[in-house]
Formats: structure tokens, C-alpha cells, sequence
């Protein structure tokens, strides 16, 4: 009885063996399933990256097509100085004392050949003009700082002029002149050695071009009238100005009666320079052409003695 009994759990134990255990087959699945799940995931990871990718570069073209957008919008409203100053109500004119081209009468109001032309521009633009001194080595930087619109003042048209502004065509014939007391013209003619003389010229003008190139000694001032004045002083021997400027201010029934001017250094042209491709100078041309065929042009030349010097237009 008891040998049957061994054999009877002998058996049943073998049979347990041989049959797999219930916990281990549900850890088998389960496995298979995390298996499953780990390799799906990059997947569905990627998927996710690339449409959060695409949506981003889509968001970003938007916003950069809308900057573009405003960009241009900016640029084509600051194109325009013409709007500009139409805007504003004024054209701001850049000047210096420089008669007959810019200076104040009694009332100190702003007179001259380009003091009038430049308020009958601004009439005709719908603005008025406003006057403001300047100092000429500063002229490009006041343009570009918009603190004036224009710089108009006998403004001989320099290479470096030209390649800074936007520059009106020539309006007027100009020379670069020598003005000194009329009791020593004799040292300051074509044959004589001009470097044993200091002159007095206005710094930045064609006058300081003139004695750089031919190495002559000077000294800058702020204005072509304080040039005059360092001559009257007896400061410096003779100043280098321009021929229209020394054709009203110098000689018998003027305030320098005892300055003269003498030799003509060089033959030059005035225009009027605006901010770098400004188009108020195509409109200045315009109203240059338009000006001097209805005689007006002339008529504001002769009332300043500048007749001879207006180039045709």
C-alpha cells in the first residue's frame, strides 16, 4: 500500500512538471506587449516631432511673410521725402550767412537768391520753408539726422558733395576767388608765391578745397563772412571765398570798402544737396526748368546783382 502511494504522488508530480505554470505564461505575454510598445513608440515620437516641426516652420514663414510685409510697407512710407516733408508741413533748409545767396535784412529775416528760390519751392510743394544755420563741415551729417531737409547756400557740386547727396543740377556759375586789402592786390596775383601768405577759409567749403590742393596755408573758420572779418582784423592775409559772395560783400559801398578780390582759382557750379536718393530732386529740377522759362527764376537773380552767374535751366 505504501509503494502504491509513492507512486501515486510520484506520478501527479511529474504531471505538474510537465505542464507550464499559469504565472509564468502571463509574464511571457505581457513582455511581448512592452516589447511591442517600446518599438512603436520611436515611431509614434517621430511622427509627433516632424508634424510639431512642420507646424513651426509653417508658424515661422507666416511671421517672416508678415515682417517682409511691414518691412516694405516701412520702406516705401521713409522712400519718399517728398511725403515726408508734405507730412511735416516745412521744408528745413540748411544755410549759412552768405550774402547774396542767404542772409537775414533788418528784420532778421532770411533773404538772398537761394533764400528765395528755396521759399518759392517750398510755396510750391504746398510747405513753407524754415531756415536753419548751419555748420558747413556738418552739412551731410545734419541731412542724414534729419535735423534739415536741404542744404541750399551757394553749395558748390564737389565730387564729395555728389557722391554724399542727392544733388539738384547746376543752377549757377561759381569761382573759388582770392580777396585781400586792396593795398597789397599786388602780392596776390597768377605769378606770385602764394604759400608765404596764411589765408582764412570757411571750413569744409570749395575755398579750404582749393588752398589743401595747392598747399597753401590757412586757417578754418565756421563761415565765408568770418573769413572776411579775420582779413578786415588783419588776422590772416587774405581769405578764399566764393566770387559771388565776394562780388557783393567786398570793395566801394560795401562794409569791407578796403578788400578787393583778385585771380579766380578754379570755375565751379551750385546745386542744391538733398539725402541720398531723395526725390525732392527730381522736383526741384522740375520746378528749376519751370521757373526759369516763366522768367521767374531771373527775376529773383536780378534783384540779388546774381543774373550773370544763372546758368539755363
Amino acid at each position: 500500500m505504501k509503494k502504491l502511494t509513492t507512486l501515486a504522488m510520484a506520478v501527479t508530480t511529474a504531471i505538474l512538471l510537465s505542464v507550464p505554470l499559469a504565472g509564468c505564461g502571463s509574464s511571457d505575454a505581457p513582455a511581448a506587449s512592452g516589447s511591442d510598445a517600446a518599438s512603436a513608440a520611436p515611431t509614434d515620437n517621430k511622427q509627433t516631432e516632424q508634424a510639431d516641426q512642420e507646424k513651426q516652420t509653417s508658424q515661422n514663414e507666416a511671421s517672416d511673410s508678415a515682417q517682409t510685409a511691414s518691412d516694405n510697407t516701412g520702406a516705401q512710407a521713409s522712400a519718399s521725402d517728398l511725403a515726408y516733408i508734405r507730412d511735416k508741413g516745412t521744408l528745413v533748409v540748411g544755410i549759412t550767412d552768405f550774402e547774396p545767396m542767404d542772409y537775414k535784412d533788418e528784420s532778421g529775416e532770411w533773404i538772398g537768391f537761394d533764400a528765395d528760390m528755396a521759399k518759392a519751392f517750398a510755396e510750391s510743394l504746398g510747405v513753407s520753408a524754415e531756415f536753419v544755420e548751419i555748420d558747413w563741415d556738418n552739412k551731410v551729417l545734419e541731412l542724414d539726422g534729419k535735423t534739415i531737409d536741404c542744404v541750399w547756400n551757394g553749395m558748390t557740386l564737389t565730387p564729395e558733395v555728389t557722391s554724399a547727396m542727392e544733388c539738384s543740377r547746376a543752377y549757377c556759375n561759381n569761382a573759388q576767388v582770392i580777396v585781400a586789402p586792396a593795398a597789397q592786390v599786388d602780392h596776390f596775383q597768377e605769378d606770385s608765391d602764394l604759400s608765404q601768405y596764411n589765408f582764412a577759409v570757411e571750413a569744409g567749403s570749395a575755398g579750404e578745397q582749393q588752398a589743401i590742393s595747392r598747399e597753401l596755408p590757412h586757417t578754418p573758420v565756421k563761415a565765408q563772412s568770418d573769413a572776411l572779418m579775420e582779413v578786415a582784423a588783419g588776422t590772416s592775409d587774405a581769405a578764399i571765398i566764393d566770387s559771388l559772395m565776394a562780388a557783393a560783400m567786398v570793395g566801394e559801398g560795401t562794409g569791407y570798402a578796403d578788400l578787393t578780390y583778385t585771380i579766380g582759382l578754379n570755375d565751379e557750379e551750385y546745386g542744391v544737396g538733398f539725402r541720398k536718393g531723395s526725390d525732392l530732386a527730381s522736383a526741384l529740377n522740375d520746378f528749376f526748368t519751370a521757373s526759369y522759362q516763366d522768367g521767374s527764376m531771373l527775376e529773383i537773380a536780378e534783384k540779388y546783382g546774381v543774373q550773370a552767374a544763372l546758368m539755363e535751366q
